[in-house]
C-alpha cells in the first residue's frame, strides 16, 4: 500500500538466522516470548544502532521542514504575484477554462518544483548517500527525479483541470464531486502503475524457475492469490533496502519482488516477506486504503472549501487572486492541503499500520516462518528505528516497528510451533546503514 531510500550476509549466516536446527538454542523449558524477542533485538548494537535511529528520527523534522518548504514555496508564489502570472499567461493562450487551469497548473508545477529542487537534492539525494542507503550517483538519481516530475506534469494538470470544473460548477458544495473526482485518479493510478509507471523506473523480468518461485507460486496458490506472473525488478541500482509488492488491482494485479530480497535473504526470510505481501491482495487492503485515503481527501477538501475563500477574501486583492475558481488560485489550495497533510501525518499512519500489522500476521500464518519473519525484521532497521516509544510509534510510523514485528513473530512461534525452541541470532554488522 506511499528510503535511500530502501549488507550482504553469507549462506551461513543466514541459516543461522533462520533454520534453529543450526542456531544455539535456549534450555529445553517453555519457550520465553520475551527472551526470544530481547535475543534478535540485541543483535542491533553500537554505530550501526546508533545510525539507524538518526536516521529515522532526523525523519521527523522532515515531516515538519518539509510542510514548512512546500507552504514557503507557494506563499512565494503569491506574494510576488507569480500564480497571478500564470493565470494571466494562460488567459493569452487559451480562452476556455479548461485549457487556462491546465496551463496555470502546468506553471505553476514547474517553478514551484524548480523553487524546491534544492530541499528535494537534499532530501532525496544527499541524505540518502549520508546515511549509506544511495546507490545512484547524481546524474541517476537526477534522471529518476526528472521521470517523476514528467508524471507529474502529465497527472496534475488533468486532476487541476477536472477539480476546478467542479469548483466552477458546483461553487458551494464542489467538494463533494472533488472527492470523487480524487478516488477516480487515485484508482486510475493503482490499475496503471504496475504495468505503465513502474517500468520507467527499474527492469521487471519473470521470477527464474526454482525454490523461490516455487515456495512463492505454493503460498498464493494455497490462499488463492492470482500468480500467472511473478516479477523480479532491479531496485539494487538506486537502493540496498529489501521490498516486494502485490500491486495493481482487477487486471494488472502482480506479485513482484526486488533483486535485494533475493540477494539478501535465506528462502525462509523471502517466504516470509511474502506472506505478508500476499496477505495484502487477500485481506483487500488495496481496496481498503482507496477508500480510507479517499474519505481523508474528502474531509481536506471539505476544509479546503470553507478555508480557502475566507483566506481568499483577506488576501486575494494583494495576490492578485479573485476567487477560490480562479486558478491563480492554486497556491492557497496547497497550503491548506499541506497543512491538512501535517496535522493528519498519525491518522494517515495508523491506516498503513494497522494494514501492514495484518498483513504481518496473515504473513505468519501463511510461510509459518517466524524466525525467518524476525531476522527479515532486524535487517528492516537498517532505515527504521528498531526500539520506539509506543507514542513515537503511533505518531510517525506508518509500519509497525521492528520490535512489534520480532515479538508478534516470537509469540506465534509459541503458539504454533510444538516445542519452540529460542534462536540465538549472531551479532548484525556493526557499520550502521548502507554497505558492509
Amino acid at each position: 500500500m506511499k528510503t535511500a531510500t530502501r549488507m550482504f550476509a553469507g549462506a551461513a549466516l543466514a541459516l543461522l538466522l533462520v533454520h534453529p536446527a543450526l542456531a544455539q538454542t535456549g534450555p529445553s523449558g517453555a519457550f520465553d516470548v520475551d527472551t526470544a524477542t530481547r535475543a534478535y533485538l540485541d543483535t542491533l548494537q553500537g554505530p550501526a544502532r546508533a545510525k539507524s535511529d538518526a536516521y529515522f528520527e532526523g525523519g521527523y523534522w522532515l515531516i515538519l521542514w518539509g510542510a514548512a518548504v512546500s507552504v514557503l514555496v507557494d506563499w512565494m508564489l503569491l506574494r510576488f504575484g507569480l500564480a497571478n502570472w500564470f493565470r494571466t499567461a494562460a488567459e493569452r493562450v487559451f480562452k476556455r477554462p479548461s485549457g487556462i487551469t491546465w496551463l496555470t497548473a502546468l506553471l505553476y508545477s514547474l517553478v514551484g518544483a524548480a523553487i524546491a529542487l534544492p530541499w528535494t537534492i537534499y532530501t532525496a539525494f544527499f541524505r540518502e548517500r549520508q546515511y549509506g542507503l544511495m546507490n545512484q550517483d547524481f546524474a541517476g538519481w537526477f534522471a529518476d527525479y526528472g521521470k517523476s516530475l514528467a508524471i507529474s506534469l502529465v497527472i496534475f494538470p488533468l486532476l487541476a483541470m477536472a477539480v476546478y470544473a467542479a469548483i466552477r460548477r458546483f461553487p458551494r458544495n464542489w467538494w463533494l464531486l472533488g472527492t470523487g473526482i480524487v478516488t477516480a485518479f487515485l484508482a486510475v493510478g493503482m490499475l496503471a502503475a504496475p504495468v505503465y509507471i513502474a517500468p520507467l523506473f527499474n527492469k521487471y523480468t519473470e521470477l527464474p524457475a526454482g525454490p523461490v518461485r516455487d515456495r512463492i507460486v505454493a503460498m498464493a496458490a494455497a490462499n488463492h492469490v492470482p500468480a500467472e506472473h511473478i516479477y523480479l525488478f532491479d531496485a539494487s541500482k538506486q537502493t540496498d533496502r529489501i521490498s516486494a509488492n502485490v500491486s495493481g488491482i482487477g487486471p494488472t494485479i502482480r506479485i513482484s519482488l526486488n533483486d535485494n530480497l533475493l540477494k539478501r535473504t535465506s528462502e525462509a526470510e523471502t517466504a516470509a516477506v511474502m506472506g505478508h505481501e500476499l496477505g495484502h491482495y487477500v485481506l483487500n487492503h488495496v481496496w481498503i486504503g482507496l477508500a480510507a485515503f479517499s474519505a481523508l481527501a474528502g474531509l481536506a477538501l471539505f476544509l479546503v472549501s470553507r478555508i480557502a475563500p475566507a483566506l481568499i477574501a483577506r488576501h486575494g486583492a494583494r495576490w492578485g487572486v479573485r476567487g477560490i475558481a480562479d486558478p491563480a488560485s492554486m497556491p492557497v489550495l496547497s497550503i491548506c492541503f499541506t497543512v491538512f497533510g501535517l496535522l493528519a501525518t498519525p491518522v494517515t499512519n495508523s491506516i498503513i499500520r494497522i494494514d501492514e500489522s495484518q498483513a504481518d500476521a496473515f504473513g505468519l500464518d501463511a510461510a509459518k516462518e517466524p524466525d525467518g519473519f524476525a531476522s527479515v525484521a532486524m535487517k528492516l532497521a537498517q532505515y527504521r528505528k528498531i526500539e520506539p516509544g509506543a507514542l513515537e510509534e503511533f505518531l510517525f510510523f506508518d509500519h509497525p516497528s521492528g520490535a512489534t514485528r520480532v515479538r508478534m513473530s516470537m509469540q506465534w512461534k509459541k503458539d504454533h510451533v510444538p516445542g519452540a525452541q529460542m534462536v540465538v541470532p549472531p551479532p548484525m554488522p556493526q557499520s550502521g546503514p548502507g554497505k558492509e
